[in-house]
């Protein structure tokens, strides 16, 4: 429908990025979120290209209340309808709990999980009003595991995957699609924003944010609940879950480093 569009979060740059891409060659119009104004213009202009679709770009940083409700005022004062939410924007950060920034934790406590439930709450029940679309969130494989040295970081992901399980579970007899994200390392600013180098080990699990997107997006149209990119990080993730949390809080403290 003319009047309906992808609302993505953090769109432009890295797996949004990418993601707002997929979407726009499916020819679905796009609101497009993100702090830099001038990025904004840029990927708002490339992704018009795309099928001629519409692109509404809305400057906000999602670690303030005011900003995420902003972005629910913009859909509604311009009377357009989200099919699809994809709550993409996060950032993490590194070091031990007791040395980190507070500002740091609570911010991305806020982009993470305050402004990711307030979007779902606002545009879940217009989507099940719809019956049809759905939400995509973009958690992590941290979702799975506790994180020294990222400990907040792994904590909001939990929250994410926690929350979309149970959602995809609450929605399941209707026609919309939950689906939680869970890429391991990815090649985008994330590390030097969090200021962590993942160690030599954990390098070899990374993938390119193209390919993340691409088994994302085409999993979330078959209904996915749980992807999992890649077969590394699969097989990661099914023995993590047999072993001892002793041994695994060891494992992610020894690939968590500087």
């Amino acid at each position: 429908m003319k009047n309906n569009y992808t609302l993505i979060t953090g769109a432009t740059s890295g797996i949004g990025y990418e993601l707002a891409k997929l979407f726009a060659k499916d020819k679905n119009n796009l609101i497009i979120v993100g702090r830099d104004t001038e990025r904004l213009k840029k990927v708002k202009a490339e992704l018009e290209e795309i099928n001629s679709i519409k692109v509404h770009s809305v400057e906000a940083d999602l670690k303030l209340e005011a900003y995420v409700e902003k972005v629910i005022k913009f859909v509604d004062e311009n009377n357009l309808t989200v099919e699809n939410l994809v709550n993409n924007a996060g950032f993490g950060s590194f070091g031990h709990f007791h040395e980190v920034d507070t500002e740091k934790d609570l911010d991305m406590i806020k982009v993470n999980i305050y402004a990711l439930t307030r979007l779902t709450k606002s545009f879940l029940p217009r989507i099940i009003e719809l019956d049809k679309g759905g939400i995509l969130n973009v958690a992590s494989t941290a979702a799975f595991v506790p994180g020294p040295k990222m400990s907040v970081y792994y904590a909001t992901k939990a929250y994410v995957l926690s929350l979309t399980e149970a959602l995809g579970e609450e929605l399941k007899d209707t026609n919309v699609k939950i689906t939680a994200l869970c890429p391991g390392p990815v090649k985008t600013n994330f590390q030097s924003r969090a200021e962590v180098m993942k160690s030599e080990k954990a390098k070899k699990y990374m993938m390119d944010a193209e390919t993340v997107a691409y088994i994302g997006y085409k999993n979330y149209l078959k209904g996915k609940l749980i992807v999992i990119p890649g077969l590394k990080n699969k097989f990661m993730i099914q023995a993590l879950r047999v072993a001892p949390r002793s041994a695994i809080r060891k494992i992610i403290r020894s690939v968590n480093t500087k």
